[in-house]
């Protein structure tokens, strides 16, 4: 039985597919679908933390203030990742369990609602990049934009989304809370969202701040902490692609951290989708990580054998 300590990170749209109402009866579905791949982790006796987005579900909750700002006060961005970071964690968390019960599996769950310290005067707060909700036509988003004061950009072609800021996270809050429990065989979901941004003001208080951390770097920020040799970012296509959707698109299987590196530099990825996790796979790659996989649920079970996804490691 394997000790290896792994960092998964499950992408928000695998909980709340595009094209999907997202009810809440969809999305637990999802998520126990998502908890077979994570069932091969289990077997082979991983110690396991979890994150997650939650772009999805955090642009949802923010439709809805907008749509009843009149009737009942709207909550700020940050107190929306929060209620997601349960919510979700909740999900993730009953599910989990119902399918440890299943493999007659004696090991606890639990979720840990995170703080992430960022830099209150990051470029991002002016400059909104990260998207949440619903994909929409260009009219409706202009539409909304012009109703409710939203800044949009377009994601794919033809379908837009609301974007808000995302500054980088410097600090994981409660890593050695997280440690622990995790190194005791405890599986931990947190930083959900990619954590609830927060900062140290002038007293040396924390306040919370109107923003997103993107998961993935949250993600490789606390497999840092907790010594992981393994960080895995689950999203929605097998591996990663070089000319992704182009004619010449071409599958990378195995990268070295350097190779990487340079492809990152020469803007190969896709700012708004592969390139944040390819960074993410860098920073981790830096410190105590072995390799990083990037892939699909359905690709897990023959990722963790070495026949799917794409690996990164750092040279031997």
């Amino acid at each position: 039985m394997s000790k290896r300590t792994a960092m998964i990170a499950m992408g928000g749209n695998s909980l709340s597919p595009k094209g999907e109402a997202g009810t809440i009866s969809q999305q637990f579905a999802h998520t126990r679908e998502t908890l077979e791949g994570i069932g091969y982790f289990i077997e082979r006796g991983y110690n396991l933390c979890i994150n997650h987005g939650n772009g999805p579900q955090v642009g949802n909750e923010l439709l809805r203030m907008d749509l009843t700002h009149d009737k009942v006060p709207p909550l700020p961005l940050g107190i929306c990742v929060a209620g997601t970071q349960g919510s979700i964690g909740y999900m993730i968390q009953q599910s989990l369990q119902n399918k440890l019960r299943d493999m007659d599996t004696d090991r606890e769950v639990v979720t840990i609602v995170t703080q992430v310290i960022v830099d209150k005067n990051d470029p991002s707060i002016k400059d909104p990049s990260k998207y949440v909700g619903t994909r929409y036509s260009e009219e409706d988003a202009k539409s909304f934009a012009e109703k409710f004061g939203w800044n949009i950009k377009e994601q794919e072609s033809g379908q837009w989304r609301r974007v808000v800021p995302s500054p980088m996270p410097e600090y994981i809050m409660h890593g050695n809370s997280i440690k622990t429990l995790v190194d005791r065989g405890t599986i931990v979901i947190a930083s959900g969202g990619g954590g609830i941004p927060v900062y140290n003001n002038e007293d040396g208080h924390l306040e919370g701040l109107d923003a997103v951390i993107d998961k993935d770097y949250a993600a490789a920020k606390l497999g840092r902490i907790l010594h992981a040799e393994e960080l895995w970012i689950i999203t929605d296509v097998d591996n990663v692609y070089l000319n992704y959707g182009k004619e010449n698109q071409e599958s990378l299987l195995i990268l070295s951290a350097s190779d990487a590196e340079k492809l990152y530099e020469k803007g190969e990825f896709q700012q708004g989708s592969i390139g944040p996790k390819i960074k993410a796979a860098m920073h981790f790659l830096k410190y105590h990580g072995k390799k990083v996989i990037i892939t699909s649920i359905p690709c897990i079970q023959a990722a963790l054998d070495g026949k799917a996804g794409t690996e990164i490691r750092n040279e031997k």
